[in-house]
């Protein structure tokens, strides 16, 4: 346990909280100019799992 929680610090690294209202993320969703939408939280969503490793040194 001690282990995991001293990789979850190190630097550039994280935890991401993934249960946002939907409040919370239509002020996400607000700032780019996306309608607030089921569908549109979803992809968001999903992008976030799903986009390729290689771009997590520029995000």
């Amino acid at each position: 346990l001690s282990d995991i929680a001293q990789r979850i610090v190190a630097p550039g690294k994280g935890i991401l909280a993934a249960d946002e209202s939907t409040g919370t993320m239509g002020k996400r969703l607000q700032k780019i100019n996306v309608e607030n939408k089921e569908e549109n939280r979803r992809y968001f969503r999903h992008l976030l799992f799903s986009v390729d490793p290689s771009i997590s040194n520029s995000v």
